[in-house]
């Protein structure tokens, strides 16, 4: 009788347009090339996903996902605090999460990467119960990610580009109240964000000095600015050099709760997490993530 392998291999084969069904062949044989023994599963949604992970860490296999960031984001959510590790070859659209992470786009050097085992913990987020691994945002944000997984014949970042131009054109202010562990605080503009990493939609710096493992949320605010200065801030978002233009109040926090005058979804790594009202906190040093030896602290 074979010995069970070592590694679950899950892989989103709708995710990247195709990109993940395409490329499946050549991670699987860098993987094998690695000395990688595992068993494919293709997922049918993210909650099988799920819960094949919590079947894997009862058999004590690590976890390989090929997907974008939402299937990750769930999967990292239900390694979190089981000592198991969670590796990536990214699949999806932004890969904002392999991003940050110094994972490379090429699926062969990702399961390279994989195969040299080195680890960095991070932090994994909370909104209203449900976990994430990048940001959490609501406001403008909500209505551009509703877009963006509406746009199925966009490829690529450029759906982010493009759900943010349609949802400018029917924008209007919102009022939000945020408590930041126990302080209230009263913001107009257009988007509130709770930052466990940097990017986001895309390769979108929107909190260029987040951190994924000191423990803190980064709450960044846009200000009401005019349309054609948002814009003008969402030039220099990639870069990470849009907080002044866009005039971004920030501030650091444990946790944090969300309202606003109307209702809005929480997105976090691409899909609906919560709706608000909505407390956000994060799970300290929870989850191992292989990365790339220089990626390591």
């Amino acid at each position: 009788m074979s010995a069970e392998p070592s590694h679950l291999f899950l892989v989103n084969p709708s995710s990247g347009g195709g990109r993940t069904r395409k490329l499946l062949s050549h991670a699987q044989a860098a993987l094998a090339d690695g000395g990688i023994d595992h068993r494919l599963v293709l997922t049918q949604n993210i909650e099988h996903g799920r819960e094949e992970a919590r079947d894997a860490v009862e058999r004590g296999q690590t976890v390989i996902v090929m997907s974008g960031d939402g299937l990750i984001g769930q999967v990292g959510g239900e390694l979190a605090n089981t000592g198991v590790a969670l590796g990536i070859i990214p699949g999806g659209r932004g890969n904002d999460f392999a991003r940050v992470m110094g994972i490379p786009d090429d699926v062969e050097e990702a399961a390279g990467f994989i195969a040299a085992g080195a680890t960095r913990e991070v932090d994994v987020g909370e909104a209203n119960g449900v976990r994430f691994l990048c940001i959490a945002s609501c406001g403008f944000d909500s209505d551009a990610n509703r877009i963006a997984n509406e746009a199925k014949r966009v490829s690529g970042s450029a759906v982010y580009a493009y759900a943010a131009l349609r949802a400018l054109v029917a924008w209007k202010p919102a009022t939000f109240t945020l408590t930041l562990d126990g302080e209230r605080v009263e913001v107009t503009g257009y988007s509130v964000a709770a930052a466990n990493t940097k990017a986001y939609g895309g390769g979108m710096i929107a909190a260029p000095t987040a951190e994924p493992d000191d423990g803190l949320l980064e709450v960044g605010a846009t200000g009401n600015v005019s349309k054609a200065r948002f814009l003008r801030g969402l030039g220099k978002i990639f870069k990470g050099e849009h907080l002044e233009t866009l005039r971004v109040k920030t501030w650091q926090a444990a946790e944090v709760t969300i309202e606003a005058d109307r209702p809005f979804s929480v997105y976090a790594d691409g899909d609906p997490v919560a709706e608000l009202p909505a407390t956000i906190r994060l799970l300290p040093s929870a989850l191992k993530v292989i990365v790339p030896p220089f990626s390591t602290p």
